[in-house]
Protein backbone atom coordinates (compact mmCIF):
# COMPACT_ATOMS: atom_id res chain seq x y z
CA UNK A 1 0.00 0.00 0.00
CA UNK A 2 2.85 2.16 0.71
CA UNK A 3 4.45 2.01 -2.85
CA UNK A 4 0.83 2.81 -4.47
CA UNK A 5 0.53 5.79 -2.53
CA UNK A 6 3.99 7.14 -3.58
CA UNK A 7 2.83 7.13 -7.33
CA UNK A 8 1.55 9.99 -8.72
CA UNK A 9 -2.10 10.26 -10.30
CA UNK A 10 -2.44 9.40 -13.90
CA UNK A 11 -4.22 12.66 -14.60
CA UNK A 12 -1.05 14.78 -13.53
CA UNK A 13 1.52 12.67 -15.55
CA UNK A 14 -1.09 13.22 -18.50
CA UNK A 15 -0.65 16.90 -18.21
CA UNK A 16 3.27 16.84 -17.83
CA UNK A 17 4.38 14.75 -20.79
CA UNK A 18 3.60 17.27 -22.91
CA UNK A 19 5.48 20.06 -21.48
CA UNK A 20 8.53 17.74 -21.13
CA UNK A 21 8.16 16.90 -24.63
CA UNK A 22 8.19 20.20 -25.65
CA UNK A 23 11.17 21.15 -23.63
CA UNK A 24 12.97 18.49 -24.92
CA UNK A 25 12.58 19.35 -28.68
CA UNK A 26 12.93 23.27 -27.93
CA UNK A 27 16.58 22.42 -26.51
CA UNK A 28 17.48 19.95 -29.10
CA UNK A 29 16.53 23.05 -31.51
CA UNK A 30 18.17 25.12 -29.75
CA UNK A 31 15.95 27.75 -30.07
CA UNK A 32 13.52 29.01 -27.40
CA UNK A 33 11.03 30.63 -28.75
CA UNK A 34 10.88 29.13 -33.16
CA UNK A 35 11.59 26.09 -34.75
CA UNK A 36 14.66 25.80 -36.69
CA UNK A 37 14.39 26.47 -40.59
CA UNK A 38 16.94 25.58 -42.77
CA UNK A 39 17.96 26.96 -46.70
CA UNK A 40 17.07 24.85 -49.67
CA UNK A 41 20.20 26.00 -50.77
CA UNK A 42 21.68 25.45 -47.09
CA UNK A 43 23.90 28.33 -45.40
CA UNK A 44 27.12 28.62 -47.59
CA UNK A 45 24.53 29.70 -50.21
CA UNK A 46 22.64 32.46 -47.71
CA UNK A 47 26.75 33.93 -47.55
CA UNK A 48 27.12 33.71 -51.44
CA UNK A 49 24.33 35.57 -51.66
CA UNK A 50 25.48 38.44 -49.24
CA UNK A 51 28.86 38.03 -50.98
CA UNK A 52 27.25 38.88 -54.56
CA UNK A 53 25.21 41.37 -53.30
CA UNK A 54 28.40 43.10 -51.38
CA UNK A 55 30.35 43.12 -54.68
CA UNK A 56 27.81 44.48 -56.39
CA UNK A 57 27.54 47.71 -54.08
CA UNK A 58 30.67 47.93 -54.42
CA UNK A 59 31.25 47.82 -58.13
CA UNK A 60 28.01 49.62 -59.13
CA UNK A 61 29.74 52.45 -56.39
CA UNK A 62 33.00 52.18 -58.42
CA UNK A 63 31.31 52.82 -61.71
CA UNK A 64 29.54 55.95 -60.24
CA UNK A 65 32.53 57.47 -58.63
CA UNK A 66 34.89 56.82 -61.91
CA UNK A 67 31.81 58.63 -63.70
CA UNK A 68 31.00 61.41 -61.64
CA UNK A 69 34.61 62.49 -61.76
CA UNK A 70 35.18 62.45 -65.63
CA UNK A 71 36.57 66.02 -66.14
CA UNK A 72 38.55 67.47 -68.19
CA UNK A 73 39.97 70.66 -70.25
CA UNK A 74 42.63 70.96 -72.68
CA UNK A 75 43.03 72.51 -76.50
CA UNK A 76 43.04 70.66 -79.97
CA UNK A 77 43.93 71.42 -83.37
CA UNK A 78 41.35 71.58 -85.51
CA UNK A 79 42.49 72.96 -89.61
CA UNK A 80 45.59 74.47 -87.37
CA UNK A 81 43.88 75.91 -85.28
CA UNK A 82 44.24 75.34 -81.40
CA UNK A 83 41.07 75.46 -80.06
CA UNK A 84 40.19 74.98 -76.32
CA UNK A 85 38.00 71.71 -75.42
CA UNK A 86 36.56 71.04 -71.81
CA UNK A 87 34.75 67.46 -71.74
CA UNK A 88 32.35 66.38 -68.69
CA UNK A 89 29.89 63.41 -67.81
CA UNK A 90 26.85 65.82 -67.51
CA UNK A 91 27.57 67.11 -71.52
CA UNK A 92 26.23 63.31 -72.35
CA UNK A 93 22.95 61.92 -71.80
CA UNK A 94 24.46 58.17 -71.89
CA UNK A 95 26.83 59.15 -69.57
CA UNK A 96 23.66 60.39 -66.79
CA UNK A 97 21.59 57.99 -67.58
CA UNK A 98 24.54 55.62 -66.67
CA UNK A 99 25.11 57.54 -63.10
CA UNK A 100 21.23 57.42 -62.73
CA UNK A 101 21.33 53.47 -62.49
CA UNK A 102 24.47 52.48 -61.31
CA UNK A 103 23.42 54.91 -58.25
CA UNK A 104 19.89 52.95 -58.38
CA UNK A 105 21.98 49.39 -58.48
CA UNK A 106 23.59 50.64 -55.53
CA UNK A 107 20.64 51.47 -53.20
CA UNK A 108 19.14 48.26 -54.35
CA UNK A 109 22.26 46.17 -53.28
CA UNK A 110 22.74 48.05 -50.06
CA UNK A 111 19.17 47.46 -49.00
CA UNK A 112 19.31 43.84 -49.60
CA UNK A 113 22.55 43.60 -48.10
CA UNK A 114 21.29 44.55 -45.50
CA UNK A 115 18.43 42.34 -45.05
CA UNK A 116 20.30 39.58 -45.68
CA UNK A 117 22.88 40.00 -43.26
CA UNK A 118 20.26 40.92 -40.57
CA UNK A 119 18.56 37.76 -41.38
CA UNK A 120 22.52 35.71 -41.59
CA UNK A 121 22.88 36.77 -37.81
CA UNK A 122 19.05 35.73 -36.89
CA UNK A 123 20.22 32.51 -38.22
CA UNK A 124 17.15 32.66 -40.62
CA UNK A 125 17.36 31.62 -44.33
CA UNK A 126 17.90 35.12 -46.02
CA UNK A 127 15.07 34.42 -48.68
CA UNK A 128 12.14 32.84 -46.47
CA UNK A 129 9.70 32.92 -48.94
CA UNK A 130 8.83 31.34 -52.53
CA UNK A 131 7.06 34.87 -53.25
CA UNK A 132 10.27 36.72 -51.98
CA UNK A 133 12.42 34.87 -54.14
CA UNK A 134 10.35 36.22 -57.07
CA UNK A 135 10.20 39.64 -56.12
CA UNK A 136 14.23 39.72 -55.62
CA UNK A 137 14.65 37.96 -59.06
CA UNK A 138 12.41 40.73 -60.74
CA UNK A 139 14.43 43.29 -59.40
CA UNK A 140 18.00 41.85 -60.40
CA UNK A 141 16.39 41.32 -63.89
CA UNK A 142 15.17 44.52 -64.06
CA UNK A 143 18.57 46.34 -63.17
CA UNK A 144 20.73 43.78 -64.76
CA UNK A 145 19.22 45.19 -68.22
CA UNK A 146 19.89 48.42 -66.92
CA UNK A 147 23.23 48.25 -66.43
CA UNK A 148 23.74 46.60 -69.74
CA UNK A 149 21.73 49.02 -71.66
CA UNK A 150 23.62 52.15 -69.60
CA UNK A 151 27.09 50.23 -70.42
CA UNK A 152 25.94 49.82 -73.91
CA UNK A 153 25.13 53.42 -74.59
CA UNK A 154 27.91 54.80 -73.07
CA UNK A 155 30.66 52.50 -75.00
CA UNK A 156 29.47 53.99 -78.24
CA UNK A 157 29.94 57.69 -77.07
CA UNK A 158 33.46 56.54 -75.92
CA UNK A 159 34.05 54.63 -79.27
CA UNK A 160 33.45 57.79 -81.60
CA UNK A 161 35.40 59.84 -78.88
CA UNK A 162 38.56 57.41 -79.29
CA UNK A 163 38.06 57.42 -82.90
CA UNK A 164 36.79 60.62 -84.04
CA UNK A 165 34.34 61.79 -87.03
CA UNK A 166 34.71 60.03 -90.31
CA UNK A 167 35.08 62.12 -93.19
CA UNK A 168 35.27 65.44 -90.96
CA UNK A 169 38.55 66.77 -89.53
CA UNK A 170 36.96 66.53 -86.00
CA UNK A 171 40.37 64.50 -84.55
CA UNK A 172 40.59 61.58 -81.44
CA UNK A 173 39.21 63.55 -78.54
CA UNK A 174 40.57 61.30 -76.42
CA UNK A 175 44.27 61.99 -77.28
CA UNK A 176 44.09 65.47 -75.53
CA UNK A 177 41.50 64.45 -72.89
CA UNK A 178 43.08 61.12 -71.96
CA UNK A 179 42.06 61.29 -68.41
CA UNK A 180 38.65 61.86 -69.15
CA UNK A 181 38.35 59.23 -71.15
CA UNK A 182 40.10 56.74 -69.03
CA UNK A 183 37.26 57.77 -66.01
CA UNK A 184 34.97 57.07 -68.82
CA UNK A 185 36.32 53.75 -69.19
CA UNK A 186 36.54 52.57 -66.03
CA UNK A 187 33.23 53.26 -65.29
CA UNK A 188 31.64 51.67 -68.33
CA UNK A 189 34.01 48.22 -67.31
CA UNK A 190 32.76 48.55 -64.02
CA UNK A 191 29.05 48.86 -64.74
CA UNK A 192 28.94 45.87 -66.91
CA UNK A 193 30.97 43.99 -63.83
CA UNK A 194 27.84 45.07 -62.17
CA UNK A 195 25.69 43.64 -64.62
CA UNK A 196 27.40 40.12 -64.27
CA UNK A 197 26.90 40.29 -60.36
CA UNK A 198 23.10 40.98 -61.06
CA UNK A 199 22.68 37.84 -63.01
CA UNK A 200 25.13 35.48 -61.01
CA UNK A 201 21.93 37.09 -58.53
CA UNK A 202 18.94 35.77 -60.09
CA UNK A 203 21.09 32.66 -61.00
CA UNK A 204 21.25 31.83 -57.46
CA UNK A 205 17.40 32.70 -57.31
CA UNK A 206 16.58 30.33 -59.98
CA UNK A 207 18.28 27.54 -58.31
CA UNK A 208 16.40 28.60 -54.72
CA UNK A 209 13.06 28.32 -56.74
CA UNK A 210 13.67 25.22 -58.31
CA UNK A 211 14.82 23.41 -55.03
CA UNK A 212 11.86 24.77 -53.36
CA UNK A 213 9.56 22.97 -55.42
CA UNK A 214 11.24 19.46 -54.26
Amino acid sequence: MNGLEKMPPPAEVAVQLPEYEMAATLEKDGMSNRPSIRPPLGRKADVLHVTLRLFCMVTSVIALSFMVTAHQSSTVSIYGFMLPVHSKWSFSHAFEYLIGVSGAVAGHSLLLLLISMSRILRKIPVIPSRNHAWIIFAGDQMFAYAMMSAGSAASSITDLNQTGIKHSALPNFCKPLSKFCDHVAASIAFTFFSCCLLGASALQEVLWLSKSNN
